[in-house]
């Protein structure tokens, strides 16, 4: 993707084929009962470039205003937070499978649509909204559980997890 012109016919082929194989790899993981610990981890390292990507392929050709700097930064020194209190309780990568965790990389996901259709500040404001939620979410629940579930699908259920 790295290779291709942003927004061009085959980066969007590209795109949509990384996404829809993100989609699917856990779907079929779970059909055929080959999920693993590593697998889950992978997934969240996945998700991580593939956003890194994005971010490095669009930075250049968006003229981004302080107030979504400030915001990007913000929910990444939570998500900093979050997997260093993770790791130093764990002894490895907190990355959490919440339900708002998959929203924001769905949401990210479609962050070269949203772009095109909506402009760059209500993209910028959805997203960083999004992923401001599921960073103090993973936040809160890495630094209140007593042990690693990387499965937890929200506080709520987190919450119900300690009755």
């Amino acid at each position: 993707m790295l290779l291709t012109q942003p927004l061009s016919p085959v980066f969007f082929l590209i795109y949509i084929l990384c996404g829809a194989s993100d989609a699917l790899d856990g779907f079929i993981a779970r059909k055929t009962r080959t999920e693993s610990g590593v697998g889950e981890i992978l997934d969240s390292v996945a998700d991580f470039i593939f956003i890194m990507v994005v971010i490095i392929m669009f930075l250049p050709l968006v003229a981004l205003e302080v107030w979504m700097y400030v915001w990007i930064i913000s929910v990444a020194v939570l998500r900093f937070c979050s997997l260093a209190i993770g790791f130093i309780k764990y002894h490895t990568f907190a990355f959490l499978h919440t339900y708002t965790n998959k929203a924001t990389v769905v949401v990210f996901f479609f962050f070269p649509f949203l772009f095109m259709w909506a402009g760059l500040p209500a993209t910028v404001a959805i997203i960083c909204l999004i992923a401001t939620v599921s960073a103090l979410e993973e936040l809160v629940i890495t630094i209140s559980s007593k042990q690693l579930d990387r499965n937890m699908s929200s506080l709520i259920a987190f919450r119900h997890s300690l009755r």
